[in-house]
């Protein structure tokens, strides 16, 4: 800890990384080593993953909505065979694939790979990443695990079928022997080459951070949203491993029939526990919870702090309930298992240690309120996505003390709650915070804004969508709605509140389609906006001391560091009301 502490408290001199203006299209925009370019390839990556998320998702809506009848349109080309509508195991598939491609392809790719990736370096006066080639390598490990995901679902025999999750024994039927998931190796090889990009992201951001910040920038100048994504690349690096190994072990569990996981004979006394997985899987898989959340809880403070001219409310408490949360992260993973015949007294432990949790998250949370009081709060866009990612993340977290409580999580563990709880975290927190990023940085990543009035839009419509699909899930989930299952209509309790299913399904077809505001504000803002100011905002964070769009290298000049990330309202009576990290100190 002396050793952590003495590298991030002392001043660095900024180590010089070879910066090559890149020639040709293709060196330009393909193969490129520099970070912004490579921020913008997982942005344009993870953004067509998540469409096509969203489609796996409406697919499941509507056979919950309308179970086993034909699809409109695309149920022929999808289901040939089967009348054009969906069976129960092309349902399993389908939500296997959607949980994957949105955990491991869109949301940590999009909030540690792109804005990881482009803000790192600008925001610590950086020339680039500490390992250019390995960060675009990162990125392009990613695309052989897409290329995996999509041979799971064409392999003869169906796609891989276990859930996201991937629980023993359904996992580790050998590849040659009846009945054999046959999309389940690919899938295996999707998640390792996914895990392996980041790690390799993870320790390319701990040097950078740690080794290349300007002169003058100490930990506690460091934004938040440094501080997010630091943590959170500590989270990859000491959890990732785990999963990474488990893939592997599951592997070869599954094609050499090693009984790693896979219960044997109990005459014979040999053979493996499921169990041990969903310790592996969870041990990593709940710490990648805020893998997603920590990064976002940085940017949306960083968000609220310039929109609403004000310092971030406890700047150091804000850090220490991050480091908090990262590390009892490690300690709640077994309150997934609750229903696995877990030790009573085990139960306690993770109990206990998931409702402290809630501590340092409530502290973030007051937090951002004690920054919205008393502010001159700007109702841009950006700042809209950062308090409904307020709200959402509040609903998410209450729920999620429900599901702590061992008697609740048993009755509760299998139905909708858990699916509504996930959602308000995964989907409603974290890309509500990806599209404030999105609108706030936009001026720095082009140098134009997008519209402020499609932008208005687009959030209403994503907010009032979101919580009209997940929180009616609330309600099916106490009603006894089992999850993963392709027909609800087969529990009486539940087939009363059919309709409800059916306003869910619509609610995410208008949620789906208000994203192409959304992707008609991306035009507007790249091709359509006029040029602006380079600093329209008037932000204080040293990614704005550059040109914008930035060139290679980012600076024209070393920058020093001041003062800390949050000088705003400084002086009220006049017209420039902030204070830049970089400015010298007799500035007026």
């Amino acid at each position: 800890m002396g050793a952590l502490r003495a590298a991030f408290s002392r001043e660095t001199e900024v180590h010089a990384v070879p910066v090559h203006e890149p020639r040709g299209l293709i060196g330009r925009y393909v193969f490129s080593t520099d970070h912004k370019v490579i921020g913008i390839q997982f942005f344009l990556l993870g953004l067509v993953m998540l469409g096509f998320g969203g489609l796996l998702a409406l697919l499941m809506r509507y056979q919950l909505a309308w179970p086993f009848t034909k699809v409109p349109i695309v149920g022929e080309w999808l289901f040939p065979g089967t009348g054009g509508a969906m069976t129960p195991e092309i349902y399993t598939a389908l939500f296997t694939l959607h949980g994957t491609v949105m955990v491991f392809f869109v949301v940590i790719p999009l909030l540690t790979g792109a804005f990881g990736n482009y803000l790192i370096p600008m925001m610590i006066g950086a020339p680039d990443m500490a390992f250019p080639r390995m960060n675009a390598l990162a990125f392009w490990l990613l695309i052989p695990g897409v290329a995996c995901l999509i041979m799971s679902m064409t392999t003869p025999g169906g796609g891989s079928g276990a859930g996201w999750t991937a629980y023993p024994p359904l996992t580790t039927v050998g590849d040659f022997a009846p009945g054999s998931l046959s999309g389940q190796s690919w899938w295996l090889m999707a998640v390792t080459f996914a895990g392996v990009s980041s790690l390799l992201g993870a320790l390319n951001y701990v040097v950078t951070i740690v080794k290349m910040r300007a002169p003058g920038l100490t930990a506690m100048r460091l934004p938040l949203t440094v501080w997010g994504l630091c943590i959170a690349a500590i989270l990859q690096l000491l959890a990732l491993p785990v999963l990474t190994s488990g893939t592997a072990l599951l592997a070869v569990d599954r094609i050499f029939d090693a009984s790693l996981f896979t219960p044997g004979n109990a005459s014979d006394g040999i053979g493996g526990q499921p169990l041990l997985w969903q310790h592996l899987f969870w041990f990593y898989s709940h710490p990648a919870v805020y893998v997603m959340v920590l990064p976002a809880m940085g940017m949306v403070s960083d968000i609220l702090s310039v929109h609403s001219r004000k310092p971030v409310f406890g700047y150091r408490p804000m850090v220490f309930a991050m480091m908090a949360i990262a590390g009892l992260g490690f300690l709640v993973w077994g309150h997934h298992m609750f229903t696995s015949g877990m030790d009573p007294r085990l139960e306690m432990a993770f109990l206990a240690s998931t409702m402290f949790i809630a501590v340092p998250s409530g502290v973030k949370t007051f937090n951002w309120l004690g920054t919205l009081w008393g502010a001159r709060i700007r109702l841009t866009t950006a700042n809209l996505f950062a308090i409904g990612f307020v709200a959402q993340f509040v609903i998410g977290g209450l729920s999620g003390l429900w599901l702590a409580s061992t008697p609740i999580d048993s009755y509760m563990h299998d139905t909708y709650t858990v699916v509504a709880h996930f959602h308000y975290i995964v989907f409603g927190a974290s890309l509500f915070a990806l599209f404030g990023g999105l609108y706030h940085w936009w001026p720095k990543m082009t140098g134009r804004r997008m519209h402020e009035g499609l932008g208005r839009i687009h959030f209403v419509g994503t907010f009032v969508g979101t919580n009209a699909v997940f929180l009616m899930m609330h309600q099916l989930g106490l009603r006894g709605m089992i999850r993963r299952t392709a027909d609800p209509l087969i529990q009486d309790a539940v087939a009363a509140l059919q309709p409800l299913n059916v306003f869910i399904t619509w609610s995410a077809v208008a949620l789906v389609a208000v994203q192409g505001v959304f992707l008609l504000n991306l035009v507007y803002g790249l091709f359509l906006a006029r040029r602006g100011e380079e600093n329209p905002w008037r932000a204080a964070t040293l990614e704005w001391e550059s040109a914008s769009p930035p060139p290679a290298g980012n600076f024209r000049r070393v920058l020093r560091v001041e003062r800390g990330p949050y000088e705003y309202s400084v002086r009220p009576e006049n017209e420039v009301d902030y204070l830049p990290q970089a400015a010298p100190m007799e500035a007026p």
